[in-house]
């Protein structure tokens, strides 16, 4: 459904966009994750067509829409986009916001549909000030949903909303796209969101895509120690190779390959850290946390400080002395 090869954006001497590749499957939800500032909005615009690439291209439902000589016009590429700020008409009811730029012969009809997919029967004649920020975000998408088109990109829409709010909100949005069968591009900074929405994820940092694939394959397959840390707690070690094994303070690894001679480290999750009380472990809890389901709890081994998140039934109190028990789990090698 999306294809982008190469496309680079500048911003005078800032560059935006780097040269980023990107495919997306017709009917798939792709998260657009990285940290703020690294290029996401602008590489939804360019898909949109709010931006042209400076250099490669842009391919939507088969059909070339910009490069060096050629460009399509946001309006003719018969995407739907959801703004971070919902940009609702504020002197139009929320009928005439979903209806605005349909046909007349067809809009009333449209507009009842829709209303009804959003869960917003009956309230056609109010403002947007007279709903709540969700009420607001469902007319936002029946308004890009209106044209039937076969992409949405979602720019960041839960950004303005309580934090209480979201999980809710995300659910709701998520009801509404699936059974349409829609493309979905949606961009967001928060790993929680890509991870429970999308199907794939294109993490991106200082305006390339970085890497691609399934929330799990992030999580326990990072191609960098930047992803690994980004998409979640890590524990990085470091390690020599000794008969095929990557020796650790806690333990020894497969080394899969990796050479005696290189700089080795490996990836540990903190929920693989089994913490056991015990009076002569090597290693001592500094920090504690709890956080109702789980305690996240800092652990120092031999200058050493690691993480390790743990369900709340298993008590372990700060300043204890404890050994450490790895439980089985991926352990990828970063190098």
């Amino acid at each position: 459904m999306i294809h982008l090869d190469g496309a680079t954006k500048h911003f005078g001497d800032v560059t935006a966009v780097d040269a980023a590749s990107l495919c997306v499957e017709r009917g798939e939800v792709v998260a657009l994750l990285g940290p703020s500032g690294c290029g996401k909005t602008t590489l939804l615009r360019l898909i949109a067509g709010f931006e042209r690439p400076d250099s490669g291209s842009v391919e939507v439902d088969g059909r070339r829409v910009a490069d060096a000589v050629s460009w399509v016009p946001p309006e003719r590429r018969r995407v739907g986009m959801v703004f971070q700020d919902y940009a609702l008409f504020p002197h139009l009811t929320v009928a005439q916001n979903v209806g605005f730029g349909l046909p007349r012969k067809v809009r009333a009809d449209r507009v009842d549909e829709l209303l009804d997919i959003v869960a917003l029967g009956g309230l056609g004649r109010r403002y947007p000030h007279e709903l709540s920020g969700g009420q607001q975000q469902r007319v936002a998408l029946a308004r890009a949903l209106a044209p039937a088109p076969e992409l949405v990109l979602l720019d960041e829409p839960w950004s303005n909303v309580d934090p209480s709010l979201r999980e809710s909100l995300r659910a709701e949005v998520s009801e509404i796209i699936r059974p349409l069968g829609i493309t979905v591009v949606l961009v967001t900074h928060d790993r929680e969101e890509a991870f429970s929405l999308a199907d794939r994820i294109a993490l991106m940092r200082a305006g390339a895509v970085v890497q691609q694939g399934s929330a799990e394959e992030l999580y326990f397959a990072p191609a960098s120690q930047w992803t690994a840390e980004f998409v979640g707690s890590a524990n990085v070690l470091s390690g020599e190779v000794v008969d095929g094994q990557i020796v650790t303070p806690i333990g020894h690894f497969p080394a899969n390959g990796a050479s005696a001679a290189a700089s080795t480290r490996v990836l540990v999750r903190p929920e693989l850290l089994e913490l056991r009380p015990d009076p002569t472990g090597a290693a001592e809890v500094v920090s504690r946390e709890f956080r109702g389901h789980d305690v996240f709890y800092r652990v120092r081994l031999d200058g050493v400080e690691l993480v390790s998140h743990r369900p709340s039934t298993e008590v372990v109190p700060l300043g204890a002395r404890v050994s450490i028990r790895l439980h089985e789990g991926r352990v990828p090698v970063l190098d």
